[in-house]
C-alpha cells in the first residue's frame, strides 16, 4: 500500500481514536481537540473513559465513511462495515461506563480522513488498528475501576486483532512492535490527531 507519511500520521488518528496514557495536551488546538483535551483534563478513570470515547467516536466515524467510500466490495466490505459496527459497540460501551462512573459522556468530533484509495485505505487502517491497540495499552496502568479497565484490556485486543487481520491481507507484521507491544501517551496522540479533526 501507498503513503507511509500518511499513514503514519493518519495512524497517530485511530490511536487517538482509540485512546491511550499520559497526559492530556495543552498544545492541541480546534474544538473537537480541545473537547477531548477538557473531557480527560479532570484526570482519573472518567477522564480515560471520556477520552477513549472521544477517540472511538473517530474511528468510528472513519470506518462509515469508508464503507461509504464505494472503495470496497464483496468480502472486503463486509469487513470493514464489521470492524466498523465493533468500533460502534466500543462507542456504546464506553458511553455506558462514563456514564456508570458518574460523569457526562464527551461530546462527538467530527473528523476528516483522506479517504484516497482502496489500497491507501487499508494500509491507513493497518497503521490506525496498531496505534489504536498500542493507545489503550497506555492507559492500562491508570485506570483504577476493575469493570473499566475489564472493558479496555477487551478493546485493546479487538483493535489488535483488526491490525492483525490488515496486517494479513497487506503482508505486513502482525506485531510490528515485536514480542511486547508498545504503549503511546495520550499528549502525543492528541498532537497527532489535531490535523484529523473538521
Amino acid at each position: 500500500m501507498a503513503g507511509s507519511g500518511a499513514a503514519a500520521s493518519f495512524g497517530a488518528f485511530v490511536l487517538a481514536a482509540c485512546g491511550s496514557g499520559g497526559k492530556s495536551s495543552s498544545t492541541t488546538t480546534g474544538a473537537a481537540t480541545t473537547n477531548a483535551t477538557s473531557a480527560t483534563s479532570g484526570g482519573g478513570d472518567v477522564a480515560i473513559a471520556n477520552y477513549a470515547l472521544t477517540l472511538e467516536y473517530l474511528e468510528t466515524e472513519f470506518y462509515a465513511k469508508v464503507a461509504a467510500s464505494g472503495l470496497f466490495s464483496g468480502r472486503s466490505a463486509a469487513l470493514i462495515k464489521d470492524f466498523g459496527a465493533q468500533e460502534q459497540t466500543h462507542v456504546e460501551a464506553l458511553e455506558g461506563a462514563v456514564s456508570k462512573l458518574g460523569g457526562t459522556p464527551a461530546e462527538k468530533p467530527s473528523g476528516r480522513f483522506p479517504i484516497e484509495s482502496a489500497k491507501r485505505v487499508t494500509e491507513l487502517a493497518y497503521t490506525v488498528e496498531n496505534l489504536g491497540a498500542a493507545a489503550y495499552l497506555g492507559q492500562a496502568a491508570r485506570i483504577q475501576n476493575a469493570e473499566l479497565l475489564a472493558a479496555a484490556l477487551s478493546i485493546h485486543s479487538v483493535e489488535a486483532r483488526h491490525a492483525a487481520t490488515l496486517g494479513t491481507v497487506l503482508g505486513r507484521s502482525i506485531t510490528p512492535d515485536g514480542a511486547f507491544a508498545k504503549p503511546a501517551d495520550m499528549q502525543t496522540v492528541l498532537a497527532t490527531v489535531k490535523p484529523f479533526l473538521a
